[in-house]
């Protein structure tokens, strides 16, 4: 009987082949050509004459922190390029956005959306870790027929004059945030960037997008291992 029961019991290799894997995909550079949340910031500022006085304003402040932090200049140009947009608005805006995005011709990555459906296809979790802001990429996922996507990204709060960064979703952060959510392990993480080591450290396999030889050499030096290449158009 003992004999029976083992022959019917799967051994560890066929559960562990069976079992859904976890996949990681960066947005910006590896689905979307480009930084999506740049393009509408341009946006923004090319639709009003307000934020571009607002911008001329801020660029004394600008050049004072810019020397000292990169991330506050950033973080400037963007809260003036949402003067005014409160949570609704910018819903509306940023869906508007994402509507008109999905339809610029090669705008996304062709290569890195079929990589994405085939994980789906196999029964993959696949979850969307970006620095993208999260209202904005959930849009234009929905748009592109991938609304019940699992997304970790940035996000904003209201503030008086306007929707605010609450937290830029980059590097260390997307553990974190991985986390929160209860990912301990992934099977395979795709980037295009070294801001993403973090994220491609813990993988079983570090997938870089579009990589140059030089950025390829830089990864692997600071994973410590091989990693593969993929030229996605």
């Amino acid at each position: 009987m003992a004999t029976v029961e083992k022959e019917l019991m799967p051994d560890a290799a066929e559960v562990a082949a069976t079992a859904a894997r976890t996949v990681l995909f960066d947005f910006d550079g590896v689905l979307i050509h480009g930084d999506a949340f740049s393009l509408l910031m341009r946006e923004c500022y090319e639709r009003s004459l307000l934020r571009k006085l607002a911008g001329v304003l801020a660029l004394p402040w600008i050049a004072l922190v810019l020397p000292f932090s990169r991330k506050q200049a950033a973080r400037t140009l963007v809260h003036v390029a949402l003067l005014g947009l409160n949570e609704r608005r910018y819903q509306a805006v940023a869906q508007a956005f994402a509507a008109s995005l999905v339809r610029r011709p090669r705008q996304f990555s062709r290569d890195g959306l079929l990589a994405l459906r085939r994980h789906q296809a196999e029964g993959d979790r696949v979850i969307v870790v970006t620095g993208c802001e999260q209202v904005l990429v959930s849009h234009i996922l929905d748009q592109l027929g991938l609304g019940g996507i699992e997304v970790l990204a940035s996000q904003l709060r209201p503030g008086i004059l306007g929707m605010r960064v609450r937290l830029h979703n980059l590097g260390q952060r997307k553990l974190v945030r991985l986390g929160e959510l209860g990912v301990k392990e992934w099977h395979v993480a795709y980037s295009d960037s070294l801001v993403d080591v973090p994220m491609l450290k813990p993988a079983g396999e570090a997938v870089l997008v579009n990589g140059t030889p030089k950025l390829c050499k830089k990864m692997e030096k600071a994973l410590g291992r091989t990693i593969t290449r993929v030229e996605w158009f």
